[in-house]
């Protein structure tokens, strides 16, 4: 009976010890170390490199209609704000112009003719006056018949009509010069504008025409050169889905990459856009990143990767990602420990191979790695927490981690066929 008792202790003493092994003497759970770590989270999106402040440059075009005679620069040509860069015919503008110019003399001329006149009719009026305050007093004491009188009283009154006429013929010719000096502004601007002058600084990195072509001015009128302001700084507009748009502030730092070099670049966002996209019932918003562009490097139009840096911790305690999302099974979960806590926890292993669980907080998180800080006293730095269950030596051997899609080796045809066997001639 001794010896049986004893058997029976070692046993459960071996069982004890191997508890959290299985038969063959693997772990059963798989762990991750809580250890402190730097965590950045990020938000992936693709944009495209545009020049600043236009996001296909700024569009040089023609304010008048004429024959291109002179191009200044070409693709790539390094502007200032006020160079010349093209010429129109200025010929017809030029006679345009001198014409107004005479018309305005005419006009001033004009101006003076009707203050001459006015001065002469307010001499008119001034005799006319004279004559009735004669013919009046000479008619009171009556020595002028009334008819004189009358005809006094009808010359003052066509005097002062007089006078009425030549101050509207005055204003008139002024307002002549008025519009004839707006016909000289306009016919300047538009000999001006033959000469197409750079509105920015940057490089030219579009041309439309040749020398030569004609262009035409409308408001649908191709531009003549398109210009990228300043490339030394750039802009990337990026597409983020709305789900991920709620994480993005102005600041952030931004690392990404273009299909042309093997490096990254880094920027800030400088404006999240409030104008929504929807495609295919998906919704975006455009973020704009400003980014430097050393050796103007990035060109307009190329197709950047960007990564969107929304939270960052350094040297926390964090834990896989896994261990929050693991779910043991009832038998594994010791009942020593009590009601379940609810929101995110931590499963443990104890001595005896059960698990216990621990209520933390979610704090900065990646597709890897997730910030965690116990609820409670409960310490968690250089505990294990487990993350799920490791495949066992039965599992392993029936095939269940087998991979469907792996390629098979070929198998030996065991199949001997249904044909009849020859007969046999005797």
């Amino acid at each position: 009976m001794n010896k049986i008792h004893f058997v029976f202790a070692a046993a459960a003493l071996f069982a004890a010890g191997c508890a959290e092994k299985d038969d063959a003497g693997r772990e059963r759970y798989r762990k991750s170390p809580i250890e402190k770590k730097d965590i950045v989270s990020t938000v992936e999106a693709a944009g495209t490199v545009t020049p600043r402040n236009s996001s296909g440059g700024v569009p040089v075009g023609a304010q008048v209609n004429g024959r291109l005679v002179k191009l200044f620069v070409d693709y790539n040509s390094a502007v200032t704000n006020g160079q010349v860069l093209a010429l129109i015919d200025p010929l017809v503008y030029e006679a345009n112009y001198k014409s107004a110019v005479a018309r305005l003399h005419v006009a001033k001329a004009n101006v003076d003719v009707a203050k001459a006149t006015l001065a002469s009719r307010g001499a008119e009026l001034d005799l006319a006056a004279k004559t009735h305050g004669r013919k009046l007093a000479l008619s009171d004491k009556g020595m002028s018949s009334v008819s004189d009188l009358d005809s006094a009283v009808e010359a003052l009154a066509r005097a002062e009509a007089a006078v009425e006429s030549a101050k509207a013929s005055l204003k008139s010719a002024e307002a002549a010069v008025e519009q004839c000096e707006a016909d000289v502004s306009q016919a300047k601007a538009n000999l001006e504008y033959c000469t197409i002058v750079s509105p920015v600084d940057g490089v030219v990195i579009d041309r439309k025409v040749e020398e030569g072509e004609t262009v035409v001015s409308s408001m649908n009128a191709i531009p003549v050169l398109t210009i990228a302001e300043d490339l030394g700084t750039v802009w990337i507009e990026a597409t983020v889905p709305e789900a991920d748009i709620g994480g993005i502030k102005t600041g952030q730092k931004v690392m990404f990459t273009v299909d042309a070099y093997r490096r990254k670049f880094s920027g800030r966002v400088r404006q999240v856009r409030r104008a929504a996209t929807t495609v295919n019932n998906v919704v975006t918003f455009p973020v704009i990143i400003e980014a430097e562009n050393p050796g103007e490097m990035l060109f307009p139009g190329m197709t950047a990767t960007l990564s969107i840096e929304t939270a960052r911790a350094e040297q926390l305690e964090a834990v896989s990602a896994a261990a929050l999302r693991f779910r043991p099974r009832d038998e594994d979960i010791s009942p020593e420990a009590g009601e379940i806590p609810r929101g995110p926890k931590l499963w443990f292993e104890q001595d005896d191979g059960l698990l216990e669980a621990v209520s933390v907080k979610e704090g900065v998180s990646n597709d890897m790695f997730v910030q965690v800080s116990p609820v409670g006293e409960t310490p968690l730095a250089g505990r294990e927490a487990v993350t799920g269950y490791a495949l066992s030596a039965s599992a392993q051997s029936s095939g269940a981690s087998t991979n469907p899609f792996m390629p098979k080796p070929p198998q030996r045809n065991t199949n001997k066929g249904t044909a009849p066997e020859p007969k046999k001639n005797f």
